[in-house]
């Protein structure tokens, strides 16, 4: 099992500290959310990727690539019925290919549900066919540059669209590419009504990346749910990704949680 952990996490972390403390937890790689580098992807300089890079090579961390792609930006919409809008949102996916690239990344995590949620008139049928467009036309950049889209299929308490896995995976075959994949992710799993297992094993040959956290939004170990069917599960279908640890309260610091949800998921892995 490979361990990464999301950028935001360290939150005001300057980057040389965070990398340092997640290489000394045991994480292997670094995921980023673009918001962190700067206010849009268009804006992180060429120096800034160069000096990010660095940083990583010095911490000797990989990178996975990217989440939150949208996160924070205006004028991006995955599911508009704006054709213009719809453009103007498969150019940004092409940049932050570029920037995924520059961060010697492979990975996008396509979740944003605030620029994805249904609009007005806009039924799921509908919206799945504005995203299958947005995507393709961000498509031949992606191959180019070797990066994979994975597509995060998100519960209710995030929005309406792309709830599911299947769902997730439908989309992904609407596209039919190498490059567009599927993410998961415990805490929306774990509002479907299969059990987490079964959808890591009906997805084993969609699943690009997964994130390890809790619908309490800690980290792995830090609430209910029960990790030891889950990695059982993806060391069935022999999973070979990185599991990534991504959590929404830091109320605990940026240690505790940082340092438990690793050695909980490395106590699970010993188990199997």
């Amino acid at each position: 099992m490979k361990y990464a952990i999301c950028n935001e996490t360290f939150q005001d972390w300057p980057f040389d500290k965070a990398f340092a403390f997640a290489k000394q937890c045991g994480y292997c790689a670094i995921e980023f959310a673009p918001f962190t580098m700067g206010a849009d992807a268009y804006s992180i300089s060429q120096d800034k990727r160069a000096e990010i890079r660095q940083q990583l090579a010095d911490a000797q961390l990989e990178s996975i690539g990217l989440h939150w792609l949208l996160a924070k930006t205006e004028g991006y919409y995955l599911t508009s019925p704006d054709a213009d809008v719809r453009k103007k949102t498969a150019d940004y996916l092409c940049e932050l290919s570029r920037l995924c690239k520059d961060l010697c990344g492979d990975t996008m995590v396509l979740g944003s549900p605030q620029q994805r949620n249904l609009l007005p008139g806009v039924d799921h049928a509908h919206a799945m066919e504005y995203a299958a467009d947005v995507i393709r036309a961000a498509e031949p950049t992606m191959k180019e540059l070797g990066v994979t889209l994975a597509l995060e299929p998100l519960g209710p308490a995030e929005g309406d669209f792309l709830r599911t896995a299947d769902s997730g995976i439908e989309l992904a075959k609407m596209i039919d590419s190498p490059n567009v994949r599927l993410h998961l992710d415990v805490k929306a799993m774990s509002t479907e009504s299969k059990p987490i297992p079964d959808i890591i094993r009906d997805s084993k040959d969609y699943i690009q990346h997964f994130h390890a956290n809790d619908p309490n939004l800690l980290g792995p170990g830090m609430g209910d749910v029960d990790f030891t069917p889950i990695f059982a599960a993806l060391k069935e279908i022999d999973y070979d990704g990185y599991v990534s640890v991504e959590v929404f309260n830091y109320e605990p610091g940026v240690e505790k949680i940082a340092t438990e949800s690793i050695e909980y998921m490395k106590r699970v892995v010993s188990s199997l």
